[in-house]
């Protein structure tokens, strides 16, 4: 296994204009749970964590114009928080503040950065880790955040800056024979993706997807959801790159939300080999046939609102 400095995803970071009807919905229906409040500089913010998850919270909504505050990362210690900030200074990378205190909920220590496109990453060690629990059979809540998907115009440049500064390394690929590449599966542990990076008109999340115990919590969470009246924009299905299930829903700020489960692992890196799975055969989106088919309609969803946070540190 590839030696890296970062090690797993923590939390997505998002604010909303819609604070009331979006906490609701994340809470009441999608099944975090609120552990923690805020205001800063007149905002509320809310710290969302998942049952079944160590980490202090997996989603932080803030109240203000909707943007992606940030994406955070987590690493084994100090040293490697050390290592990676320098080596994003050598490489010229615009530092938001570096190491130090943490002061949000589970406290920590790190550091900021913008990415290529100007999302705020924040990568972080000794975080204080909540007490969580085993998710039961049936129970439809999410066990931990899965992975988050960004749109970009600049896929080469970006999937290759993430590749070259953060040792991301891409598990597989969507092109379309026409249009060349169209999203890299990238990893930074075992996991087939914690990050996606897709082709897009503007920067912007695509989607944040959220595991589930297993096919039966995953299906039951698919029904929770589509009775609480919230709209399924594409599935149930079984994705091929990843052999993960999917069900994806917009939120009431209009994001673009994933219940999915089995997640492939990739146990030995230096026997897999990425591949190029072509978006126009059917078994690429969805194995099982079972999901409405992908069209411009449903891909449209996900290029969402043109985020208005690049190379704009969130104020917490």
């Amino acid at each position: 296994m590839t030696r890296r400095l970062i090690s797993h995803l923590r939390y997505l970071a998002l604010t909303v204009p819609g604070f009331d009807a979006e906490h609701e919905f994340l809470t009441k229906y999608w099944g975090l749970t609120e552990v923690a409040t805020a205001t800063v500089e007149g905002a509320r913010v809310s710290y969302l964590a998942a049952e079944g998850s160590p980490e202090p919270y997996v989603v932080r909504l803030r109240e203000g114009t909707k943007r992606i505050d940030l994406i955070s990362y987590g690493a084994l210690d100090r040293d490697d928080v050390v290592a990676l900030h320098d080596r994003l200074v050598a490489a010229g990378v615009q530092i938001v503040h570096p190491p130090q205190d943490l002061t949000q909920p589970g406290g920590g220590w790190g550091f900021r950065f913008f990415d290529y496109d100007g999302r705020t990453i924040e990568v972080s060690t000794d975080v204080e880790l909540r007490e969580n629990r085993k998710i039961q059979p049936r129970e439809p809540v999410p066990v931990k955040l899965s992975h988050v998907v960004v749109n970009t115009p600049n896929l080469a440049e970006t999937t290759q800056w993430y590749i070259d500064n953060l040792d991301f390394a891409i598990s597989d690929t969507l092109m379309n024979p026409k249009m060349g590449d169209l999203m890299h599966f990238m990893r930074c542990n075992s996991s087939h993706h914690s990050l996606a990076i897709a082709q897009g008109p503007h920067c912007s999340l695509h989607h944040a997807s959220f595991e589930m115990r297993g096919v039966e919590e995953w299906m039951r969470g698919a029904g929770k959801i589509l009775r609480s009246g919230a709209r399924m924009v594409w599935g149930p299905g079984r994705h091929n790159a990843g052999d993960n299930t999917f069900a994806y829903f917009l939120d009431p700020a209009g994001n673009t939300l994933e219940y999915t489960t089995e997640l492939a692992v990739i146990e030995d890196e230096d026997v897999w080999h990425p591949s190029k799975l072509d978006v126009n055969l059917v078994t690429t989106q969805d194995q099982w046939g079972t999901s409405n088919e992908m069209s411009e309609l449903v891909a449209r969803e996900s290029f969402n609102d043109i985020d208005l946070g690049l190379f704009v540190a969130p104020p917490v």
